[in-house]
């Protein structure tokens, strides 16, 4: 065991010198200095900050153009939802209106039972429209969307509430109104 213990102080010098002979290559290897001044290509820089320019305008341009489109396909698609929505609802309401309007102008016996169907469907039309309403809509066809909405309520409180037909004809006039005003402004959006 005597000779173990010699041959450890040597492994222990010998790694000391390795490392004191690897710091000294790092020291002498960062110390060279390079020579030169520090100048400007007078000839290259403008080139180079026109092309800098250049590429900042051009990568402005193509984002604007990204966003701008991005923009378009939400308006589109939120023009596509809520025109769906009233162009298929409303064919069902006005129906429905229609079918309890012919059994109550007959004095048929099932005409209260053709009211149920028709404020139904109105309130589930609105309800489906405004649940459609976004903020990417132009702002003309929201208000019509809008129109719709209450309009279609509105029938349903007249038909629920039993209105005078003076009361019920202005109800259901309104609502054609609104009606037709929001599908032409569709049609015009869909262009």
């Amino acid at each position: 065991m005597a000779g173990l213990t010699g041959a450890v102080p040597l492994r222990v010098g010998a790694l000391v010198v390795g490392g004191l002979a690897g710091l000294g290559m790092i020291v002498v290897g960062c110390t060279s200095v390079t020579e030169g001044s520090p100048t400007v290509n007078a000839t290259d820089a403008p080139i180079y900050q026109a092309s800098v320019s250049a590429s900042i305008e051009e990568s402005k341009a193509s984002s604007s153009s990204r966003e701008s489109e991005r923009q378009q396909a939400m308006t589109t698609q939120a023009i596509h939802t809520s025109c769906e929505a009233l162009s298929s609802s409303s064919v069902d309401s006005i129906t429905a209106v229609n079918d309890y309007v012919r059994a109550f102008n007959e004095g048929s016996p099932d005409a209260a039972a053709k009211a149920g169907p028709a404020i139904d469907s109105l309130n589930h039309s609105a309800d489906l429209v405004a649940g459609s309403i976004s903020d990417p809509l132009p702002p003309d066809l929201r208000d019509s969307l809008n129109g719709w909405v209450d309009a279609a309520r509105g029938v349903a409180n007249a038909i629920a509430g039993n209105y005078g037909p003076d009361e019920f004809n202005a109800a259901v006039t309104k609502l054609n109104d609104v009606k037709t005003t929001a599908l032409d402004r569709c049609d015009a959006a869909y262009r």
